[in-house]
């Protein structure tokens, strides 16, 4: 197997142990003199230059990009500044300006007050040209020193063509298309930085399923592949009441491909745009507790989903009447991460943001344990009640400045009629200093089974 990508970060300047930090997957980080970062620089008289959080890196092997946030005294990529907030300004006013981001390639150096570190890259290199694997398009500065199968920026804008090259193929009688052999689109059901999610029908038996198209934005080699599919099969295993299904999955042409269970009620944020945004307090504890038991089987695989939102709670309409919640996409947006096939979108302008993610989830993405995903389905919690999000997101200001300063608004803050005693459990939930203040989803499950109604 070919030895995976790199980005080591080492001293050249400076008093830190370790002096050498390398990454091999999908990570964000933060510089600063902040217990929580890492690397952290010393908080002593020899480092007071040095802002408590003051650049963040986004890295995702052999790639890696850096973004002042508004530090004191700037930082400096190869001598040239590339952010500081104004003489008189506040770190909160710094806060508000959102600087631009910078690649960084093998030998650059960054200088954080009398702190240096020199970057180094360490990536296999191919000597062909890469080729869309849809249109054939050769590849650009997008695809610059990786090998593998992709799909150019034009292809990957439209899933729904892609979706359809793959149904077609496997018609043929392709045989990596297998699973999705005899399926038929319907219609779009959702659409992400990822990919696309379809309702298709299988034409034998009428049997309907969800088709996921996800479009790497940059090659998938064969290591790549190996390590996603295997990441995804293991989620795949997971068979829980409220974890939607994930049937089969595979690659071909530049596209992963799934097929999962199809839930008849749509997702939670479909239901909140069709409620005017909040639900009852009943009904939005009871969609929670069904998630938090799904989380809470997933944790016990040692699976955490990392990428929980109202868009992957989805909503199956019993013949009964009632309505069982489900999680979807588990462990995939984190597998796809890992696997270094997302590129540089975390934290970058096309990232989105970052409305139901807690501050420890920033500051190591790679680390996340179980309990940002706890954090995260109360987040959705305090959404589906109120219409808002925990933490005011303002225009001009940087949204991941935001996470890792501003904590969550009381519940009541936004609406003084939900019940004090819920609202108790969703500010514990929303805590994340020194931790989060429920470290295990059945902790929190059992909390809210009170107001469940």
């Amino acid at each position: 197997m070919t030895p995976p990508a790199t980005v080591t970060l080492s001293l050249v300047k400076g008093r830190l142990d370790p002096a050498r930090y390398v990454f091999d997957e999908r990570t964000t980080c933060v510089l600063g003199r902040s217990t929580d970062c890492s690397p952290r620089l010393p908080n002593d008289e020899h480092h007071r230059t040095v802002s408590r959080h003051h650049c963040l890196l986004d890295i995702n092997p052999p790639d890696i990009r850096i973004r002042d946030f508004g530090s004191m005294n700037g930082t400096f990529v190869n001598g040239r500044k590339i952010g500081q907030r104004e003489k008189g300004q506040t770190p909160e006013e710094g806060a508000a300006v959102q600087y631009p981001e910078h690649d960084l390639g093998d030998g650059d150096e960054i200088r954080l007050g009398n702190t240096v570190f020199r970057v180094g890259i360490s990536a296999p290199r191919t000597l062909r040209l890469a080729h869309c694997a849809k249109c054939g398009r050769e590849a650009g500065s997008e695809m610059s020193g990786r090998s593998g199968e992709f799909l150019c920026s034009g292809c990957r804008s439209e899933p729904s063509a892609v979706a359809r090259l793959l149904l077609d193929l496997a018609r043929s009688g392709r045989p990596d298309l297998a699973p999705i052999a005899g399926y038929e689109l319907l219609r779009e059901l959702g659409r992400g930085g990822m990919g696309a999610v379809y309702l298709a029908r299988r034409g034998s038996s009428g049997e309907q399923v969800a088709l996921k198209v996800m479009l790497p934005k940059v090659a998938a080699d064969a290591d790549a592949r190996v390590r996603f599919l295997r990441e995804a099969e293991l989620t795949g295993a997971l068979r829980h009441p409220n974890i939607a299904a994930l049937y089969d999955s595979g690659f071909a042409d530049g596209t992963f491909y799934f097929t999962t269970e199809f839930c008849t009620g749509g997702s939670l944020d479909q239901l909140l745009r069709q409620r005017h945004g909040r639900l009852p307090a009943a009904q939005a504890v009871r969609i929670a507790v069904q998630v938090l038991e799904g989380l809470d089987h997933a944790h016990g695989k040692s699976v955490v989903h990392r990428d929980l939102t109202p868009s992957n709670v989805l909503l199956q309409e019993n013949l009964d009447g009632s309505t069982t919640a489900k999680v979807a996409d588990f462990g995939i947006a984190k597998a796809f991460d890992r696997a270094g096939l997302s590129g540089l979108t975390r934290t970058g302008a096309t990232a989105g943001k970052p409305h139901f993610m807690p501050r420890q989830q920033v500051i190591n993405f790679k680390k996340a344990a179980p309990a940002v995903d706890v954090w995260a389905l109360a987040a959705c919690l305090y959404h589906a009640l109120t219409g808002h999000t925990p933490r005011d997101f303002p225009r001009d200001k940087d949204p991941w400045q935001t996470v890792l300063q501003s904590p969550a608004v009381p519940i009541r803050q936004r609406d003084p009629l939900i019940e004090r005693r819920l609202a108790e459990v969703i500010d514990r939930a929303l805590t994340e200093r020194p931790a989060i203040g429920f470290q295990s989803a059945d902790e929190l499950r059992r909390a809210l089974l009170p107001h469940a109604g």
